[in-house]
Parts: structure tokens; sequence; C-alpha cells
């Protein structure tokens, strides 16, 4: 996600004319619309599985655990840069979310604010809310920044593919930027119509093994689905048998004992799982692709009450090891930011076909191929796959080539969007000469308020410098 802090926000007025700038001379924006509507054109009310069975665009998936398959995610996937955005540099990925799920992406995910954050106190306190008149928004950073429209038509679209692609599994991962209830996104969902596919914990029958949680959509666990024990995890043919393909996580919900309401909620909407009980995520304010590790960075401060390291220091690769024993799954950050002052980050274009590329070389530093390697022989157990490797810019590397090398698997079935010839730097150059644009408006624009702030500050009156020395009414003098 890109960073904004409160000081770069003084400064909006004057980034957003140079983030939405003029059209990318990247051709590839070109082809965004095209590819949207043959991803969508088909959506049956039925889905049902293909005679051929193709699990996630590949027949020998479908026995295997969720947990046991990497799944290539699209990281800030509702924040594209394309004709619609202006190409904005805030963008994280050049097609829409439905034509990165043709393309093999398997997990998606995105950045949710309230639209009234400003909401009563009573409301605000429960993380509870809805009924101010405010709404879920998929924004980037700040919804004055980059605004990508209403969480539940988003989640809408993604019905529309899940129920054309009955052989599909997908997960979901939203930020809770906002700390809103449980309640509030399950609003959401149910009115996409997207609740029906979700996963719930223990509700789904798996031939291999039992969930010791006892969780289930009948809510017979008290604490929902929000339980912190480990999931076993079905495969993906008894998921698609059950048509319980969508798995959910926000980072992160309200504890479910906050509140009465939150613990009928829990029950309610028992498929909106805490992230960061079941996840565990590498650093992802990477700057250099040579900074790239396997630690466990989130969640911080934890411990985790299953270990096969115990007796062990409690440091990096140490900690990783001890969340896969808890039943944690690995997510990978893979993605780098340009960062153009303190305070403002941006997505880095440049050199992404490096950053993404599958080669496991060691001279290929900062390559997600290398990174995956390198995780595996640091975990160093045989649950030590990485579940999710998040990246910006998906098509290009190719990184699902990478996930594909990771998962032993040949893909199948899926649509290639055209990537522009790496010869041609065009659409680098102009990224580089847009942030320039963006460093030189915000060193300009802080110099004219610091000046405004000096004569301010040295002026004798409020009005102006030359009433200073007149004869004014009392007031018009600063003291």
């Amino acid at each position: 996600m890109a960073k904004l802090t409160v000081h770069a926000l003084l400064l909006l007025p004057f980034l957003l004319p140079l983030v939405l700038a003029a059209p990318d001379p990247n051709p590839q924006a070109e082809i965004t619309t095209t590819s949207t509507t043959l991803t969508t054109s088909s959506s049956p009310s039925t889905p049902s599985p293909t005679p051929s069975i193709i699990c996630n665009n590949s027949p020998d998936l479908c026995t295997r655990a969720y947990n046991n398959i990497t799944h290539l995610g699209a990281h800030d996937s509702p924040f594209v840069r394309d004709p619609s955005t202006r190409n904005s540099v805030a963008g994280n990925q050049y097609y829409n979310a439905t034509v990165a799920l043709s393309a093999g992406v398997r997990l998606l995910q995105a950045q949710v604010h309230f639209s009234n954050p400003s909401s009563s106190s009573s409301s605000s306190a429960s993380g509870e809310g809805g009924g101010d008149g405010g709404v879920l928004r998929l924004c980037h950073t700040d919804c004055r920044l980059m605004d990508a429209g209403r969480l539940e038509d988003w989640l809408g679209t993604i019905r529309v593919w899940l129920e054309g692609n009955g052989n599909e599994v997908v997960t979901l991962l939203l930020v809770n930027s906002d700390d809103r209830g449980r309640g509030v996104f399950g609003e959401a969902f149910e009115r996409a119509g997207l609740g029906r596919y979700g996963f719930v914990p223990g509700s789904t029958s798996n031939s291999t093994t039992s969930n010791s949680s006892g969780s289930n959509s009948s809510g017979s666990n008290s604490s929902g689905s929000n339980s912190t024990g480990p999931i076993a995890w079905p495969t993906l043919q008894t998921l698609i048998t059950a048509n319980t393909r969508l798995v959910v996580f926000i980072a992160s919900l309200p504890a479910v004992s906050s509140s009465a309401q939150e613990t009928a909620d829990s029950q309610t909407y028992p498929y909106l799982l805490n992230e960061f009980d079941h996840v565990f995520e590498t650093a992802y304010n990477i700057t250099d692709p040579s900074a790239f590790n396997c630690a466990l960075d989130r969640p911080a401060n934890t411990t985790f009450s299953s270990s096969s390291t115990s007796g062990t220091d409690n440091k990096e690769g140490t900690l990783a090891q001890q969340a896969l024993s808890a039943g944690r799954l690995p997510l990978l950050n893979h993605f780098v930011y340009l960062q153009l002052t303190p305070d403002i980050w941006i997505p880095s274009a440049s050199g992404v076909n490096a950053t993404n590329s599958p080669s496991e070389a060691d001279s290929d530093v900062g390559a997600l191929g290398r990174h995956i390697k390198t995780c595996r022989q640091e975990w160093n157990s045989s649950s030590s796959k990485p579940v999710f490797v998040l990246v910006d810019f998906y098509n290009h590397g190719p990184a699902i080539e990478a996930v594909d090398r990771a998962n032993g698997i040949v893909g199948v079935g899926r649509v290639k969007e055209p990537v522009p010839s790496s010869s041609s730097s065009s659409g680098e150059q102009w990224n580089q000469n847009q942030a320039w644009a963006i460093i030189l408006a915000s060193v300009l624009s802080a110099v004219s308020l610091a000046m405004v702030w000096y004569i301010f500050r040295n002026s004798r009156c409020w009005v102006c410098w030359g009433c200073c020395g007149q004869n004014h009414p009392e007031g018009y003098y600063r003291n």
C-alpha cells in the first residue's frame, strides 16, 4: 500500500494533479477494458464443475489441502494504473480484479476505509457502524488520494466471476483501515451475494483431517469464526464440492468478546476470519529488493501456543518456524516501494520484471523465485511452503511462473494479458519523471507554506503588510 502520513495530507491539493497525471505511454493500459469484458461476459446462475476436474487451473491441485498450495496474490488489487485512473502512480496493478483472477491470481488484497470515519463515539468505539450513513469503500491510503468505489460493488464483480468459474477457490484479504466491526463487513458481503460462498472453519467435511476448533455456521462455538486455534484446511476439491469456494481474511477484526453485538456478528458471519489468528506476514515496507527476507513481521508481539522450536532463541526465522508449528499460514510480501519523501511512498514499477522473476538463482537478488526458495530453506520444515505470495503488477515477471514452480504444476486455462516489451522503457521513464515531478511539487509547496508562515509571523497586522503602521481598529494588529 502507498504510505501517506498526516504531514503529507497537507500537500494533497498540490499532489493530486500530479498523481492523476497524463496518460501513460505504456500501451498495456489500453488492453484492460477489452480483457474485462471478456472475463465477465459469462455468469451462469449455478456454478457447475467442469468434467475435466481442474481446480485452480490444474488437475494436480484438486486433492491438495488449501494450505499445501502457494496462492498468487495481487497486492492492492482494486487500485489500477489504467485510463480510468489516468494511470495514477498510486496504482499497484495494471489490470482489475476479475482480469487478474482469469490470469491465475487466487488472492486479492485490498484496503477498505469507512467513508464517514467521524461517526458517533458510541458507534466507533465498538467498531460497529453503517447506520450513520457511512459506507465501506476501497480507498488507497486515503479516499482523497484514490477511491475505487464501494466494497460491495467490487465484491459483486467477484461473485459474478465465481459463478462463471465453478472449479476455482479464491481468497480475499481485506485491510480494515478504520477498525470497523465484523457486522459492517458482513452486511456488505451479503448485499453483494457473496456470503453464501464463504468457507467456515469446521463446517466443511474433510476426508483426511478434522477441525479441532469445532466452529461452524450454526454457531456451536461461541467464538464463531474468530477461534485462534489451527484450522484443518480441506482440499480444493472438498471446498469446490461444498461450494464454499471463498476464503476471507480481514486485518483485523475487533475481539469477539469486545461487545455482545460483535459476538452475535461472529456467529452471523462466521466466514469472516481475523487474519492474524491464522496468517503471519513478512515485512512489507521494502524499498530495496535485496531487503526481502523470511522473518515474521506481523503479527507483532505474539507468542504461539504450539512450537517445535521450544528452547531456542525467539528471533527471525525461529519465530516464523514457531508460527508455522502453530498452524499459521505464511504470506510473503514481495513488492518494492519508491520513496519520494519521508512521508510519501508509491509502488515502484521500475524493475518489476526482475522483482517478479521466477528465477531461483542466487545471482538474481530480489527475484520472487529466489525469495520463495530462500524461505523454504530457512524455515526448514515439511510445511514451509509459502501459502500466499503478494506482488504488485502481477502480470510482470511473470509472477505466476514462480508460483507454478513452487506448486510443481503447469497451469492451464488461463487468460494471459500482453506485456509490453522490456526493451521499451518509455513507461518506466514516464513513471520516474512523474515521481520527480511530485518531489519537486512537494518541495515547492513546503517552501511556499514556509514563506507564508514567515510573513504571517513577522507582520504586525492580520490584514496586509501595507496596513501595518496605519491607524486600524484594535484586533487588526497581532500581539
